[in-house]
């Protein structure tokens, strides 16, 4: 697939899901409610911009497990934004990495306030689930698929967990680095893959290889992340370059070097395009793959 028809195909699905969110939003905002801060708050992180990999990734699965409008599946690719983003805010919190800076913007509790900030978090986490339920034109089954997928992956032994290792200074080795990124990272992709069966109820041999394929593409998201963090331009990533030095983490780059870490993004790269050998029409995964471990931001 030529880089001008992956970027409209690519534009197409962010924008739906942009879309879809914003529409949330506004059914929100319009209630007038007495805590219509907490509203505001939700809506400030949520669309704050950012790539939307993970509900793109939804949709395209759904595409591929068969769905005939890949739209239907929105709900639950933007349930997982939902999560996703609840994570982030919770993660920028001073009891966690105390960032002041996400996407370029400054973090929601610098904005809102810590307890704000918490229980937007909080808000976003229960919404994602209650999307999910109230998906119009997908069945039980596809929707208690959707729960169990994204209550493992985000839950206590998925990205929260990774969230406590990180927290309690877990990865000094390269493998137990990787064990904290899959939970904190790869899970959370893998998910968005098992979204887009579930949604479509697409064949094992689709679910196994997007599956596969997504659980590759997070480690080697986390991977280049960590070199961002050491090459990267703070204008162009969003947030401060070197914070994971100064709050003495241990990462990637510090474990394989800067071109240990490029030579890993393009290995894990070709795994999780091998994953997908015998599928059809897995053009734009392929291009997607290649794409984020080029990336800058």
């Amino acid at each position: 697939m030529d880089d001008k028809r992956f970027q409209e195909l690519y534009e197409t699905y962010r924008e739906a899901a942009e879309t879809y969110l914003k529409v949330y939003c506004n059914r929100f905002l319009q209630l007038q409610t007495p805590w219509q801060k907490l509203y505001e708050s939700m809506q400030y992180s949520l669309l704050s911009g950012g790539k939307r990999i993970r509900p793109v990734l939804t949709l395209e699965c759904a595409r591929l497990g068969g769905m005939r409008d890949w739209r239907t599946a929105l709900p639950f690719a933007c349930a997982l934004e939902l999560v996703h983003t609840y994570s982030l805010i919770h993660d920028d919190l001073p009891c966690m990495d105390d960032d002041d800076l996400r996407r370029g913007k400054p973090t929601n509790h610098v904005v809102y306030g810590e307890t704000m900030a918490t229980l937007a978090g909080d808000a976003l986490q229960a919404e994602a689930y209650r999307m999910i339920a109230e998906a119009p034109k997908l069945g039980a089954r596809s929707k208690v698929n959707a729960v169990a997928a994204l209550s493992w992956a985000s839950g206590a032994n998925g990205m929260v967990a990774g969230q406590v290792l990180d927290l309690t200074d877990y990865g000094h080795d390269r493998a137990t680095l990787e064990s904290l990124c899959d939970r904190k990272t790869g899970f959370m992709l893998k998910c968005a893959a098992e979204l887009g069966c579930a949604a479509s109820n697409a064949s094992r041999e689709v679910c196994v290889g997007t599956q596969t394929y997504a659980s590759h593409l997070g480690l080697a998201f986390q991977i280049r992340d960590d070199l961002l963090d050491v090459v990267g331009d703070e204008k162009t990533f969003g947030k401060p370059i070197g914070s994971d030095r100064e709050e003495g983490k241990t990462t990637f780059v510090d474990i394989l070097g800067v071109d240990g870490c490029e030579r890993e993004v393009e290995r894990l790269t070709e795994e999780a395009i091998a994953a997908l050998r015998g599928m059809e029409d897995t053009d734009f995964l392929v291009t997607l793959a290649k794409s984020l471990a080029r990336r800058w931001k």
